[in-house]
């Protein structure tokens, strides 16, 4: 099954705004999942995710309107039932 939830032409405004809002509920849901009765290893794969994460984040804080007019954005998510 599939649910396509982006697909659409944004100005780079809004096309940053959105996937702002994309990373930064990511960062909070890896954040939830970090306990300490977590393993060690587990914790330092979320911790790294965060980082890169934050370094995408920062990428995209820094495109220059002036050279990107438009930005395509494509979401989807599928999976399997059964």
């Amino acid at each position: 099954m599939k649910l396509h939830l982006i697909d659409g032409t944004f100005s780079t405004e809004d096309a940053k705004a959105l996937l702002n809002k994309f990373i930064a509920a990511k960062i909070e849901f890896l954040e939830s999942k970090i306990s300490p009765s977590e393993q060690e290893e587990d914790i330092k794969q979320r911790e790294l995710r965060i980082r890169m994460l934050n370094e995408h984040r920062t990428s995209i804080k820094r495109m220059n309107e002036a050279e990107i007019k438009t930005m395509d954005i494509d979401l989807m998510v599928e999976w399997e039932q059964g």
